[in-house]
C-alpha cells in the first residue's frame, strides 16, 4: 500500500504546487488609471500594414487597398492619425483611404542609399501631399537615415528643403533624440523636430518603472536645445515579449503600463506623442529578435487589442493550459519513475527516491508552460522553429528519462560511450539519456556563445535549458560514476562556465533573465566537471 500512496502523495502535492504557481503568474497585473477621456482617442500611432511573412524588403510586396481599409477602420476606433513610413508596395493609398474614416496622416518617405529609389519616394510623397492637404497632417522625409548612416546631413537637408517647397504642409524628418542634438543644422530646414524616445532601446536600457520620467526628461532636454521649434515624438513605445535588456523587461503588462504612463505625462506637460505602433509586425524579427515583433497596440493575427486602458493585464493570459501541460508532464515523470522503481533493486529510500521525483516533476512540469510560450513567440524562420522544437523536446524528454534512469540506478553515460563503438555504447534508457544529454549540453553551448559574440537580439531560453539540466543534476548528486574525467565534458564544462560570467558581466546584474540562465548554464557545468568516464 505504501508503495502505491507515496507516489500518489507526491504527484498530488507536485501537481497542486504546478497549478499554484501557474496562476500567481497568469493574476492580472494592476494599471494606473486610463489617461484617456470618455471617447478620447490616442494622438496618432505608426501603421505599417505588413502580416505574416510580407516585409518592407522585398519590393515585389504588394499591400491590397481592401487590407488597408481594414485595418484604419480598425484603428478608427483608437486613435484619429496614423504616421507612415514610405509610398511603395500599396502605402501611397493610406492617405484617400484614411480620409473615408476621418483620420489624419503623416506621411512617411523613405530614403536610403539609392538615389533612383529616393526621387522616386520624393516624387511619390509630394503628389500626395498636393492631393490630399486636408488628410496630410504633416510629410516626415526620411527616417532614421543619419542613424543608419546612408545619407549625409547635408544632402538629407537638401532633400527636406525641396520637399518642403513643393508641398502646402508642415514638413519634419524623424530620427532617434540623440542624432538631432549631433546635427542641429537639420533646425533650419523643418517646420518642426520630430524625436524618437525608445526606453527600452537606449544604449542605457531603462526599466519599465521609469520610461515615462526618461521620456518627458528627454523632451525636456531636446526642447532646451531646440527653443522655439515645437518637438514631437514620432517614436515612443514599449515591447509586450521578447528578451530583457539590462533592467528592461518586455512584457504585456510592462507595455500597457509603459504606453498609458507616457500618455499621462504628454497630457500633463502638453507635448505630442506618437505611438509605435499599431499592430505586430513578424517582419522586424529579423533584424531585431523576438522584441522588434512585438511593439504593437494590437495583436498581429487576432488584429485585437493587447489590452484595455485602465483594465488589470496579465503577462500570462493562457496560463490554464500550460498549467495543465505541465501537470501532464509531471504525471508522466512520475509514471515513468514508478514503473523504473518497480523493476529496481535495492537503492535509496522509498521517501527519498520520490523526493527527488517530484523535485524532476516540479522542474519539468513547471517549466514547460515557458518553454512552450516561449516557443510560440521566438520560433522565427526553419532555423528558428527547429531550435524552438529542440528545446520542447529536450524540456519534455530530459526529466522523464532522468526519472527513469533514477528509478533504475543508472549513471548519467559519458558522451564517449554514447558515441562510441558500438560494442560499448549503452542501451535503452541509459541510451536514450545519453543522447538527449548531448543535445542539451550542445544546445546551451550554442545559447553561451550566442550570448557571447552575438548577443542583442537573442532570447534568454532560460526556462528550457532548466527544465532539461536538472534531471541531470540529481542524477549527478546520486549516481556519482567512479573513473577518469573525460576530455569532452571537460571542455565542454569550461565554455559554459566562461559563457556563463560573460553573460553576466554582458547583461548586468539588472537582467535576472540573464541571471537565470546564467545559473542553469553553471549548473550544467557543475554537472560535466564531475562527470567521470570507465579508463580506456
Amino acid at each position: 500500500m505504501r508503495q502505491v500512496a507515496e507516489p500518489v502523495a507526491a504527484f498530488v502535492l507536485t501537481a497542486i504546487a504546478i497549478v499554484a504557481v501557474w496562476a500567481l503568474l497568469g493574476r492580472p497585473v494592476p494599471m494606473p488609471e486610463t489617461p484617456l477621456a470618455p471617447g478620447e482617442k490616442l494622438e496618432c500611432v505608426s501603421y505599417a500594414p505588413y502580416r505574416g511573412a510580407e516585409t518592407p524588403i522585398d519590393l515585389s510586396t504588394r499591400i491590397e487597398p481592401w487590407r488597408i481599409e481594414e485595418d484604419l477602420k480598425n484603428l478608427s476606433a483608437i486613435t484619429g492619425c496614423v504616421r507612415t513610413y514610405s509610398v511603395h508596395q500599396g502605402l501611397d493609398q493610406v492617405a484617400p483611404i484614411a480620409r473615408k474614416f476621418g483620420m489624419k496622416v503623416l506621411q512617411g518617405l523613405w530614403l536610403g542609399r539609392d538615389p533612383e529609389f529616393n526621387r522616386a519616394q520624393i516624387e511619390r510623397a509630394v503628389a500626395i501631399a498636393n492631393a490630399y492637404p486636408d488628410v496630410v497632417r504633416a510629410v516626415v522625409v526620411g527616417n532614421e537615415v543619419l542613424l543608419r548612416g546612408e545619407l549625409s546631413a547635408r544632402t538629407l537637408t537638401e532633400t527636406i528643403r525641396e520637399v518642403k517647397r513643393r508641398v502646402p504642409v508642415p514638413v519634419t524628418y524623424a530620427d532617434v533624440w540623440e542624432f538631432w542634438l549631433k546635427n542641429p543644422e537639420l533646425l533650419t530646414a523643418v517646420d518642426f523636430v520630430t524625436i524618437h524616445i525608445l526606453p527600452y532601446w537606449e544604449d542605457l536600457p531603462i526599466a519599465a518603472d521609469l520610461a515615462a520620467d526618461h521620456v518627458a526628461s528627454i523632451r525636456r532636454q531636446v526642447a532646451l536645445s531646440f527653443p522655439g521649434k515645437d518637438i514631437m515624438i514620432g517614436e515612443v513605445g514599449w515591447p509586450s515579449e521578447g528578451r530583457m535588456r539590462e533592467g528592461a523587461l518586455p512584457s504585456p503588462s510592462n507595455q500597457a503600463k509603459v504606453i498609458q504612463e507616457i500618455i499621462a505625462r504628454s497630457k500633463a506637460e502638453k507635448f505630442s506623442l506618437n505611438v509605435i505602433e499599431a499592430f505586430d509586425q513578424p517582419w522586424k524579427r529579423q533584424f531585431e529578435g523576438t522584441v522588434g515583433g512585438h511593439w504593437g497596440l494590437l495583436d498581429a493575427q487576432t488584429r485585437e487589442p493587447k489590452f484595455v486602458w485602465g483594465q488589470p493585464v496579465s503577462d500570462h493570459p493562457r496560463w490554464k493550459p500550460l498549467a495543465a501541460a505541465g501537470v501532464a508532464l509531471a504525471a508522466v515523470v512520475f509514471g515513468a519513475a514508478f514503473l523504473a522503481r518497480a523493476q529496481a533493486v535495492g537503492g535509496m529510500s522509498s521517501t527519498g527516491f520520490w523526493l527527488l521525483v517530484a523535485l524532476d516533476a516540479l522542474a519539468g512540469g513547471g517549466l514547460l508552460g515557458l518553454t512552450l510560450e516561449q516557443a510560440a513567440v521566438e520560433s522565427f524562420g526553419a532555423a528558428g522553429v527547429v531550435r524552438s522544437a529542440a528545446l520542447i523536446a529536450i524540456a519534455v524528454l530530459a526529466p522523464a528519462l532522468g526519472a527513469a534512469a533514477l528509478g533504475r540506478g543508472l549513471p548519467l553515460p559519458d558522451m564517449a560511450r554514447t558515441f562510441g563503438a558500438p560494442a560499448e555504447q549503452p542501451r535503452g534508457v541509459a541510451r536514450a539519456l545519453g543522447l538527449v544529454f548531448a543535445v542539451v549540453v550542445v544546445a546551451a553551448i550554442q545559447t553561451a556563445l550566442g550570448l557571447t559574440f552575438d548577443a542583442r537580439y537573442r532570447d534568454f531560453p532560460s526556462a528550457a535549458l532548466t527544465a532539461a539540466t536538472v534531471p541531470f543534476a540529481i542524477l549527478a548528486v546520486t549516481r556519482h560514476a567512479a573513473g577518469v574525467r573525460p576530455l569532452a565534458e571537460t571542455l565542454a564544462a569550461a565554455v559554459l562556465a566562461a559563457g556563463a560570467a560573460y553573460i553576466v558581466f554582458h547583461e548586468t546584474f539588472a537582467n535576472w533573465q540573464a541571471l537565470w540562465l546564467a545559473a542553469a548554464l553553471l549548473l550544467l557545468a557543475v554537472i560535466l566537471f564531475r562527470a567521470r568516464a570507465a579508463q580506456s
